[in-house]
């Protein structure tokens, strides 16, 4: 056999190789059926009841402690909205600076979740430590008493978990000891109790304002355009953090939205490049960045502007990117279904819900 033969070989069984899995499934018909199988997922969605008024909501603490104060303030907060609030047993709890060990926090949030009269279950405060209970909550469990679940910043971690592993539609919204705002109450209502086939949702005045001398505030369209997909994110540095694990918020063609607080430029870039080095940010639909609050260098430091940073990311993306929407740890925040499609239209700087999230 001629040397000539053995390479025709050689580049035959190459070309085979890149073009057909380990499987024996062509590469294209492995990315058809990916493709396939992320439609399923999102065909099993299962969207919570409507909160009304008289509903009884479960205030729990899956992450960080809390205190009397706080507590006194999110059952003042759950009924100005017109419903009626419950305290989980170990809301009260202290282990380190979480909010009791993982098995009491665990036994609450599956309490509430098991509790025929719960119909909305509202994390007091996001705080650490709600990664703990990824791999110990019931799925089964939740995806049976299927209801809404509320909060933001480490409550990141159970949205994408309980979101990949039930379906279940959950809200990236205030903490239940949030200081409310009108527009943030609107927005909640708005989502979860008057939901519409299809709503704009308004970016909040008072942070347009508030982008006269804190340029975080400022609405930037990075890459104009309209995106439309599944709605994915987050607090950056959980969303970060779960990438790599069973939980980890797969984004592709989906709009992935991101805020942070008290991070600095340089650990922004650098969660921000594992992200993209993950996934791809090039394989969302779109990217929505929130308010990334207290987020510049200090003063005198030789590090990039928080801008700058972003920019980094944003600027060689063939996708829709905007900044500074009026979400994260702010006051005037809006309310996100995950899982919810909708259309992000970046040159009108807008966010439209292209269906009800709740039923």
């Amino acid at each position: 056999m001629s040397s000539q033969t053995n390479l025709s070989r050689r580049r035959f069984g190459g070309l085979l190789a890149a073009t057909v899995g380990a499987a024996g499934t062509p590469a294209w018909a492995a990315a058809a059926q990916g493709k396939d199988k992320r439609m399923q997922q999102q065909h099993s969605m299962i969207k919570p009841a409507r909160l009304r008024e008289g509903d009884l909501v479960a205030i729990i603490a899956p992450g960080g402690f809390t205190d009397d104060d706080a507590i006194a303030k999110a059952v003042r907060n759950i009924e100005s909205l017109g419903l009626r609030a419950s305290l989980g047993a170990n809301i009260r709890a202290v282990h380190g600076n979480y909010a009791g060990t993982v098995q009491q926090r665990l036994d609450d949030l599956h309490a509430a979740f098991a509790d025929p009269e719960v119909k909305a279950i509202w994390a007091i405060r996001g705080g650490s430590g709600c990664i703990s209970l990824l791999a110990l909550l019931d799925y089964a469990l939740i995806r049976r008493n299927s209801k809404v679940l509320v909060g933001y910043s480490d409550i990141t971690a159970l949205h994408l978990a309980i979101g990949r592993e039930t379906g279940l539609v959950t809200f990236h919204g205030p903490v239940a000891s949030s200081t409310f705002s009108e527009y943030a109450v609107t927005q909640l209502r708005n989502v979860l109790m008057t939901p519409q086939d299809s709503y704009t949702i308004p970016m909040a005045l008072d942070n347009h304002r508030r982008a006269q001398t804190q340029p975080n505030f400022a609405i930037r369209t990075v890459h104009g355009g309209q995106a439309t997909g599944r709605l994915t994110g987050g607090n950056l540095c959980m969303v970060s953090a779960l990438a790599g694990t069973p939980y980890a918020a797969d984004f592709r063609e989906h709009i992935l939205f991101l805020e942070e607080i008290n991070e600095v430029p340089y650990r922004i870039d650098r969660m921000l490049c594992q992200l993209d080095l993950s996934v791809g940010f090039n394989k969302a639909a779109a990217l929505m960045l929130g308010i990334f609050e207290h987020c510049e260098a200090a003063e005198g430091d030789t590090a990039l502007t928080l801008d700058a940073t972003l920019d980094q990311h944003l600027l060689p993306l063939r996708v829709p990117a905007v900044s500074g929407y009026s979400f994260g740890h702010i006051r005037h925040q809006f309310t996100i279904p995950m899982g919810i499609l909708a259309t992000l239209d970046a040159d009108r700087q807008t966010l439209t819900l292209l269906e009800a999230a709740v039923s």
